[in-house]
C-alpha cells in the first residue's frame, strides 16, 4: 500500500532515543536556517578532523566535503525516527518539485561543480502537524506534512522549499560557522542535552533547549536577518526559473503572517532572528513589480495538472500528518464547503476516503472514494488523468488493506492502463505489496522476478531507499533466495540510520552459509565489502563524537 510502509525490525538500542529526534526537530534549526528562522546551525570541523570540542574556535568556512560529512551523521540520527516517514505518492511528488527546483539553480548558477558532487540534494519527509521545512547541511530537506497540507498551490509549497535550497546554495550553514564561536558550541551542547532529555521530562527539556538557544541568540541575531533576505532574494530568482507562479512566495508570507498571528502570543522573541515577515512580504511584492503584476506560468494556472496534483497531495497530507484515532475520526466527518469547486470536492472526498481507510471503516472509504470519481467527472481535462491516477491508486490501497489482492490488482491495472508505468515508484512499490499479498501460483513468481529486477535497478539509482531494500528483501525471500534477501535486509536497516543492526544480520550471514555455492559465494564478498564500508562510518563517527 502506499501509505508509509513497515520498516525493517529495530534493534533495542533503537527504540528508547527514537522519538525525540523529531520531536525535538529544534536540532535541525539549530543546525540550519528554517522557513520560521529560529536559530541556526553553528559547528562541525574542517573536512579530514574531527568535530572540535567545546570551547574551540571554527574561523574557517565549512567546506563542501565536510559539509556533507556532517549532514550524513545528522541524516543517520534522524531516520531511526518514526516520524520520519516514507509515503511514496507524496514523496514522488515533493521529488518532482525538488528536481525541477535543483535544475533551476543550477541553470542560474547557484550551485557549482564542487558544491553539486559534494552533496545529496535529498527531501524527506517529517509526520508533524506544524508548517515548517528545513534545510540540513550536505543539502538534506525536511519538509513536514503540515506545510503541505496548510499551502493551497503548488507555487507556494516550491516558494518555501526555493528558499531552504537557497540557504543551502549559498552556504549559509558553514559561513555561519565562520562567525561563530565558543557560544555556538554551548547552544549546541545544551540542545543535545534537551534532546536526551526530552524522552524522561518533556518540561526540563523545552527549559534546557530554550535556555541554551538565549545563550547564543544575540551574537548571530543580525547575521541570520542578513541569510533570510538572501534566502529569500535567490530562491524567488530559483522559483521564478523553475517555473513557479512567483507570487506564490509573497503568498506563502501572508499565510505564515496571519498563522503566527493567530498562535504565536510572542513570549519567545529571542527566536526571531529573521526579518519581520511584513517586511519579506513588502520584499516579494517589491519583486513582481509595483502594482504586483505577474503571468502566471501556464503549469501554474488553477485548472493545470499541477494544481490538482498539488490539490491530491495536500489532501493526503492532512490525513498523513496525524494518524490518531481522533484526528482520523473528525476528518471522516468532514464535507465538501456548497460553494467548492470540482477539484475541492474530490480532494474533499479523497481526504475523507484515506481518513476512513486508515480508521478501520471500509465501507466508508468505498463510499467516499466512489463520490471523489463522481465529482471528478467536472474537472477540465488536463486535470482528469492526474485525479483519476491517484484515485485508483487509492482504491488499490483500500483492497490491500481489506486484504484482497485481486481486486487491488485489478484497480493498479486501471492506473497502469491509464498513463501510469510501472516506472514510476508508487507503482513499482504497490506493485510489490500487491503481489506479495497475492496465493502462490506460477504466475506470481514470474511477476516476482520482474519486480526484483526493477526493485535492484531502483537502489541502484537510490541507494538509501529503506523502503524499496525492505520490499525486494521480501521478495528474494519468496523466490528462494535468503542470502540476497539478507543482504536486502541488511542495507534497508543501514539506510534508516542503524549501523549496528546492518552489521549484525552480515555477520549473522556469514555464520549461518558457512558452504556457500558459486553465487553465493560472490553474494557474500559484495556483503563483505558493505560491512567494512559501514565500519568505518562508525569508526568515523565515533571519533567525531570524541
Amino acid at each position: 500500500m502506499l501509505m508509509p510502509l513497515p520498516r525493517p525490525t529495530p534493534a533495542p538500542r533503537r527504540q528508547a532515543a527514537a522519538r525525540p529526534a523529531i520531536r525535538w526537530v529544534a536540532l535541525a534549526t539549530l543546525l540550519t536556517a528554517s522557513i520560521w528562522g529560529g536559530p541556526r546551525a553553528h559547528g562541525q570541523a574542517l573536512e579530514g578532523n574531527p568535530l572540535p570540542s567545546l570551547g574551540d574556535s571554527v574561523s574557517q568556512e565549512l567546506s563542501p566535503t565536510a559539509e556533507r560529512r556532517l549532514g550524513d551523521r545528522i541524516m543517520r540520527s534522524l531516520k531511526r525516527d518514526p516520524d520520519v516517514i516514507d509515503d511514496p505518492l507524496i514523496q514522488a511528488y515533493i521529488e518532482q518539485q525538488w528536481r525541477g527546483l535543483l535544475v533551476a539553480a543550477r541553470l542560474r548558477g547557484e550551485i557549482g561543480p564542487d558544491l553539486d558532487a559534494a552533496h545529496a540534494w535529498s527531501s524527506f519527509l517529517v509526520r508533524d502537524r506544524s508548517v515548517n521545512a528545513f534545510a540540513l547541511p550536505g543539502g538534506y530537506i525536511g519538509i513536514h506534512l503540515g506545510l503541505i497540507a496548510m499551502t493551497n498551490t503548488a507555487d507556494e509549497l516550491a516558494s518555501v522549499l526555493a528558499h531552504e535550497l537557497s540557504h543551502v546554495t549559498q552556504r549559509h550553514i558553514a559561513r555561519m560557522i565562520g562567525q561563530q564561536s565558543r557560544t555556538s558550541w554551548v547552544s549546541i551542547a545544551t540542545m543535545i542535552a534537551g534532546i536526551l532529555a526530552a524522552s524522561r521530562n518533556a518540561q526540563a527539556a523545552q527549559a534546557l533547549i530554550y535556555g541554551g538557544q538565549a545563550v547564543s541568540t544575540q551574537t548571530q541575531l543580525n547575521f541570520s536577518r542578513d541569510m533570510e533576505r538572501e534566502a529569500d532574494r535567490v530562491g524567488f530568482g530559483v522559483l521564478a526559473q523553475a517555473g513557479y507562479d512567483t507570487a506564490g512566495m509573497a503568498s506563502m508570507f501572508e499565510m505564515l503572517q496571519q498563522a503566527s498571528r493567530l498562535n504565536d502570543d510572542g513570549r519567545y522573541p529571542y527566536l526571531r532572528t529573521h526579518p519581520l515577515t511584513s517586511e519579506r512580504i513588502g520584499d516579494a511584492r517589491a519583486r513582481l513589480g509595483l502594482g504586483g503584476d505577474h503571468a502566471i506560468p501556464p503549469a501554474s494556472r488553477p485548472d493545470g495538472e499541477r494544481a490538482a496534483l498539488h490539490a491530491m497531495m495536500a489532501a493526503r497530507s492532512r490525513v498523513l500528518m496525524d494518524t490518531r484515532t481522533v484526528a482520523l475520526q473528525a476528518l471522516m466527518q468532514q464535507e465538501p464547503a456548497s460553494q467548492a469547486t470540482a477539484l475541492q470536492r474530490v480532494a474533499r472526498h479523497y481526504t475523507v476516503m484515506l481518513a476512513a481507510q486508515r480508521g478501520g471503516a471500509p465501507t466508508q472509504a468505498a463510499a467516499s472514494l466512489v463520490r471523489a470519481r463522481d465529482a471528478a467527472r467536472e474537472l477540465p481535462f488536463a486535470q482528469q488523468a492526474v485525479v483519476a491516477r491517484v484515485l485508483d491508486l487509492g482504491e488499490a490501497e483500500n483492497h490491500l488493506l481489506n486484504r484482497q489482492p485481486a481486486a487491488a490488482s485489478a484497480a493498479l491495472q486501471r492506473a497502469l492502463a491509464s498513463g501510469a508505468s510501472l516506472d514510476g515508484r508508487p507503482e513499482l512499490l504497490l506493485a510489490t505489496q500487491v503481489t506479495l499479498a497475492s496465493p502462490d501460483s506460477p504466475a506470481r513468481r514470474e511477476q516476482a522476478v520482474r519486480l526484483a529486477e526493477r526493485l535492484q535497478a531502483q537502489v541502484s539509482r537510490q541507494p538509501d531507499d529503506a523502503t524499496s531494500w525492505t520490499l525486494l528483501a521480501s521478495l528474494w525471500s519468496e523466490l528462494d533466495q535468503p542470502l540476497r534477501a539478507v543482504r536486502a535486509e541488511a542495507e534497508a536497516v543501514a539506510a534508516l540510520g542503524d549501523l549496528p543492526g546492518a552489521i549484525e544480520r552480515i555477520q549473522g550471514a556469514r555464520a549461518r552459509f558457512r558452504q556457500p555455492d558459486a553465487a553465493g559465494v560472490i553474494e557474500l564478498s559484495v556483503m563483505d565489502a558493505r560491512m567494512k564500508a559501514w565500519m568505518r562510518q562508525q569508526r568515523d563517527d565515533l571519533q567525531d563524537a570524541n
